[in-house]
């Protein structure tokens, strides 16, 4: 679980990451109880918390871009999912 705790952290400091892998951010998203269903080419409808979006699978690389990680971490907040919510859930 320390491993999702330090993946958030990365997905939510600043200045945004730019060295997150796709598989990373594919087993948070499962982690977290998200539906992952591809679509066309690269991307995939993700449905965490009644909250739906689409993501992208990074084309050249296995490391999302910062725009990938910019809208991703969008999308957690609102799914209702934070660094904060995530620790204090791991604590109780």
């Amino acid at each position: 679980m320390s491993r999702h705790l330090n993946l958030l952290r990365s997905i939510f400091q600043d200045p945004i990451s730019a060295n997150i892998h796709w598989r990373e951010v594919e087993s948070l998203l499962h982690h977290l109880g998200a539906e992952l269903e591809p679509t066309h080419g690269a991307r995939f409808r993700v449905v965490l918390n009644n909250v739906e979006s689409v993501v992208h699978h990074p084309h050249h690389s296995n490391e999302c871009s910062r725009q990938d990680i910019k809208q991703l971490r969008e999308f957690l907040t609102h799914a209702g999912v934070s660094l904060s919510t995530y620790e204090s859930e791991r604590s109780q």
